[in-house]
């Protein structure tokens, strides 16, 4: 008998190797996966504009990206002395306007060079309610803990998203004919908004998201909600906020993840990348100089038998870190 629910995800036809680049915006699951890439040396790029929840932002962090677009001293907010970006996460703040501003177009800059040679765009979508600054009417990517009286809140709907979202699909598949844009949902609740608001939401997300892969574009959908929701129903697959998920539901996703668009000798060579930045992770317990060069040897000629293999891969730091255990 079988005691639970598994999720039945077709293979996307199209698949990422190590030649080719992802860039993951939205919600901070879309930093989950996109770091699992990075642990495995795969190109990846993660929320150039910081962790955004809302399609609202994700949409305008992706307009400003295809337009290169040069942030000045006007799309600046001061508050309590610190200078905040509200298109951008918390750690864009500074009390220093020019350093923030640096950071944010070199950001941009990145952004804009990767997106255009990236083979795919994965869309995590966290919530469907926005919050827009009474001041300017501007929605924002984060509050930046402005008190919340300066703040209208509003859920959109699904027409508002369908309506604003298709135009930018037009505008990607323009900036980078060869790019395939993937949405996902965030598994992650939204609790402020309380249990039967987060579900509403949710509910919005998914309406929008259907609408908008009937798009000439054909976008995808990995469904990392319901692997989460349907597959992993146990608090056990929960972090001690019982809201995010834990590292084992993680490792889970992304194994569901990698068998969607990975064929078999990327599956295998992801596997043995992550065997050797583990060994970086690895705490040493031996003081035998011996032994450390035993392991270090190990390590260098796993190196080597991959990049005897592929030169995609950049094991320059690991190379370093190893050779100097040998010394």
């Amino acid at each position: 008998m079988i005691f639970r629910t598994t999720v039945d995800i077709q293979p996307s036809e199209t698949k990422i190797t190590y030649g080719d680049s992802a860039m993951f915006l939205g919600s901070c699951f879309a930093a989950y996966i996109g770091e699992q890439m990075k642990l495995r040396k795969m190109p990846a790029m993660i929320n150039p504009a910081g962790t955004i929840y809302n399609p609202d932002s994700i949409l305008t962090a992706i307009s400003n990206i295809i337009s290169n677009k040069r942030a000045v001293i006007d799309d600046l907010y001061n508050f309590n002395g610190d200078w905040i970006s509200f298109n951008h996460y918390t750690d864009f703040s500074s009390d220093n306007p020019d350093k923030l501003l640096d950071k944010i177009n070199e950001q941009n800059i990145k952004a804009h060079a990767f997106l255009k040679k990236a083979s795919f765009l994965f869309v995590t979508f966290g919530t469907a309610r926005v919050y827009r600054f009474k001041e300017t009417g501007l929605t924002v990517s984060n509050c930046h803990k402005i008190p919340g009286a300066n703040f209208d809140s509003e859920l959109l709907s699904v027409e508002n998203i369908v309506n604003r979202w298709t135009p930018i699909l037009d505008e990607l598949s323009a900036f980078n004919p060869g790019l395939k844009v993937v949405f996902t949902i965030s598994p992650v609740r939204h609790w402020k908004d309380g249990a039967y608001g987060n579900r509403l939401s949710k509910s919005v997300l998914f309406l929008a998201v259907d609408e908008l892969m009937k798009h000439k574009t054909k976008p995808s959908y990995f469904p990392a909600y319901e692997i989460q929701m349907d597959d992993l129903r146990d608090y056990r697959f929960y972090a001690d906020d019982m809201l995010h998920p834990s590292s084992a539901a993680v490792d889970y996703i992304w194994e569901k993840f990698s068998e969607t668009y990975f064929d078999k000798s990327t599956i295998e060579l992801q596997l043995s990348v992550r065997k050797i930045t583990k060994a970086v992770e690895h705490r040493i317990m031996t003081d035998s100089k011996i032994k450390k060069k035993m392991f270090a040897e190990k390590i260098l000629k796993q190196i080597n038998d991959i990049t005897e293999k592929t030169n995609l891969i950049d094991f320059s730091s690991e190379i370093d870190y190893f050779t100097a255990l040998l010394e």
